[in-house]
């Protein structure tokens, strides 16, 4: 994990991702390697000493807070006679037995089996099962591995076809969205930052929300309206972690293009966590991944303006007073930093008086000859924009309209080549 954490903190959030699945911990342990092995990480003793205390305690699982190699794992098991998992394997059993829609299963699906092919430790056979998991923690033991690789290798080739079909649903829902003009806000944060419980308080939902690690897996929406009576889009998205799985990455991105598509991100932070600004790095560098895989484009290679970033310092019910005046200098300083308590919902009113002043900003003037029989187009410009001039003549109407950025962006790709642009 992240070298400028706690060794603390590092533990306290391994726990928390094995509570995250109704785990019982017997034992927990930091373990400093100065120089790790590369057949079983650590050294004899401590293996040896971990092997009596499982024995002991009659331990089934033991979980490390790390990356293990394929040869590490195999070794730690045979050494110790129970099942081996690292952080990676953890993550993924908890994607496994949250994710709800077709689309999360079969993303969270297509990580676990690219992951778990060079290992092949344990039979297949749990893909025939129909509870939530991938078999990390629980199932049979070392068996058939021809026959294993052979139906890992077709199910991969399935489920890329199935998300093939879900990406190309998703991207007409995009384009349906274009269509109808409303800004798309995109949550995102470390896991158990509070999104989800912010996001409940100010649209009313009913997403569940836990005191706990990746408690939302699966992409919600909702219409929300701002103060202004501007209308908006806001989408609840997985949270992010330290150290990542590479593959869980590529494997969520259908899912976490809603945030590359958004108009403003809302990064929720846990401002009472002690390792709150580690946490930050991690999730800006992750957007900032995503944000450069996108190129900020559309579907017809056009600029996109970049989203605008927001960030919300949540959970301030939780700090003490020294805490809160140090926050408050800072967001003072920042129109793009805001307090908010999703708990209690201070601070909310005034968040969504902040996005709706982003969404209506930065306007620039523009002119657009609009044809008649597209009433609609110039309705839409009518109730976005503020219409300065208009000539009618030749079955067209020549426009000229303030409009924000966004909302032009957003008209063009909704008119496409129908209607003509004028300097």
């Amino acid at each position: 994990m992240g070298a400028d954490r706690s060794p603390e903190t590092q533990l306290e959030e391994t726990v928390g991702l094995a509570l995250a699945i109704s785990l019982t911990i017997v034992s927990r342990r930091a373990v400093f390697l100065n120089r790790p092995r590369p057949s079983t990480l650590f050294g004899g003793g401590l293996v040896d000493e971990v092997r009596d205390r499982i024995n002991t305690s009659d331990i089934d699982l033991v979980i490390i807070g790390g990356p293990l190699t394929p040869v590490q794992q195999r070794n730690l098991e045979r050494a110790w006679k129970c099942k081996v998992i690292d952080r990676t394997g953890l993550i993924l059993e908890i994607f496994g037995a949250r994710a709800r829609t077709r689309e999360g299963q079969h993303q969270v699906e297509l990580a676990a089996l690219s992951y778990q092919r060079s290992r092949l430790v344990r039979s297949w056979t749990h893909l025939e099962r129909q509870r939530g998991g991938f078999g990390f923690v629980g199932g049979p033991g070392e068996s058939q591995i021809e026959i294993d690789r052979r139906l890992i290798d077709d199910r991969i080739t399935r489920l890329k076809l199935e998300l093939q079909k879900v990406r190309r649903t998703r991207g007409l829902h995009r384009q349906a969205r274009a269509r109808v003009p409303y800004p798309l806000i995109a949550f995102a944060g470390y896991t158990n930052a509070g999104k989800s419980t912010l996001f409940n308080r100010i649209t009313d939902a009913n997403v569940f929300a836990e005191d706990m690690l990746f408690a939302t897996l699966d992409p919600t929406m909702r219409q929300l309206e701002l103060p202004s009576g501007r209308t908006a889009i806001l989408s609840d998205t997985v949270g992010f972690i330290s150290d990542l799985p590479t593959d869980l990455i590529a494997a969520f991105r259908a899912t976490l293009e809603e945030v590359t598509a958004a108009d403003v991100i809302v990064h929720v932070r846990d401002c009472a966590h002690p390792d709150t600004d580690s946490q930050c790095d991690d999730v800006k560098g992750i957007l900032d991944n995503l944000l450069d895989g996108a190129a900020h484009s559309d579907d017809n290679g056009e600029g996109k303006v970049a989203p605008t970033l927001v960030e919300v310092l949540n959970k301030v019910d939780l700090i003490d007073d020294e805490e809160r005046s140090f926050l408050s200098e800072r967001v003072r300083n920042n129109n793009d930093i805001l307090m908010v308590s999703a708990q209690t919902g201070e601070g909310c009113t005034a968040f969504l008086e902040r996005i709706d002043t982003i969404l209506a900003a930065d306007g620039s003037v523009v002119t657009f000859d609009v044809s008649f029989t597209d009433g609609a187009a110039l309705a839409w410009l009518y109730e976005k924009g503020e219409v300065i001039h208009r000539h009618d003549s030749d079955g067209f109407a020549r426009v000229r309209v303030r409009l924000a950025r966004r909302d032009i962006a957003r008209f063009r790709r909704r008119i496409g080549d129908d209607i003509v642009e004028r300097e």
